[in-house]
């Protein structure tokens, strides 16, 4: 499910390297350097072995269904398994590379799922609000300040982590306002989300905690393969991956967010 994200190269860069190229850059142009990085293969292997989150629900004829989502065990990050960093990024570039290589953006519904059945729940660990929330060295320091909560947890790179960032979601919102992001979630210990679903930011905007879960575009059905795509836009079955119902022509709406 992977297969579209190419090799990691033995000379690419460590996460703390690719942050000291884009130490004094922000915005956009963060973004498109990162996004280079990331279409070059330059993230960590172990998110490239996806885990299985599954949601329950029921078919029109009273069967009960479980429909599977192949997820990051981590929000996408720059770098090796030992030196990676979480980059969070405008809404065009999380979209184009997630639409490129395979993925969808999640839907909040996904997004609680993820939570609940995540191995390892970190606590949100809010910083000072100020007008460098978006600056390079606040989400670097957000994404150390991860990595002592992660290492506290004592549980190896690759198991399903959750709570330490607001999510970029994909929502019928953005077909009513276009131009902008939507974002949603960073739970609290209790399950509470410290971030309902929100529209209010430009779709540039970023700031250090926003983070990028991709969601492969192949899902499950109780255990039968399926396109997810088919599934969000399915009267029957889209109220159980989405808490708005159906959204109709999903890849057409990713899409349209960096095009």
């Amino acid at each position: 499910l992977t297969e579209e994200l190419p090799r990691r190269q033995k000379t690419a860069r460590s996460g703390s390297e690719v942050m000291r190229e884009v130490l004094n850059l922000s915005g956009t142009a963060r973004d498109a350097f990162v996004a280079s990085e990331v279409f070059a293969g330059n993230v960590p292997d172990f998110l490239r072995d996806l885990t299985p989150v599954t949601l329950s629900g029921q078919g029109s004829d009273g069967q009960a269904i479980q429909i599977t989502i192949c997820v990051t065990p981590e929000y996408l990050s720059v770098g090796n398994d030992e030196d990676y960093v979480r980059v969070p990024l405008g809404l065009s570039n999380a979209a184009r590379i997630a639409d490129r290589l395979g993925f969808f953006l999640p839907t909040t519904k996904m997004v609680d799922a993820i939570y609940q059945q995540a191995q390892v729940q970190l606590a949100p660990s809010p910083m000072k609000p100020t007008n460098q929330m978006s600056s390079t060295d606040y989400l670097l320091r957000h994404s150390h300040t991860v990595d002592a909560m992660r290492a506290q947890a004592s549980r190896p790179e690759g198991q399903l982590t959750a709570g330490q960032k607001k999510d970029l979601v994909l929502s019928t919102r953005l077909r009513r306002a276009p131009g902008r992001v939507a974002i949603y979630g960073w739970h609290r210990k209790n399950g509470r989300p410290i971030q309902p679903l929100s529209t209010v930011h430009g779709a540039e905007y970023a700031d250090y905690s926003h983070g990028v879960r991709l969601i492969s575009q192949t899902a499950f059905i109780n255990g039968e393969p399926r396109l997810l795509a088919d599934i969000m836009q399915d009267r029957a079955l889209a109220g159980i991956v989405s808490s708005e119902g159906p959204i109709s022509n999903p890849a057409q709406l990713m899409a349209s967010l960096y095009r």
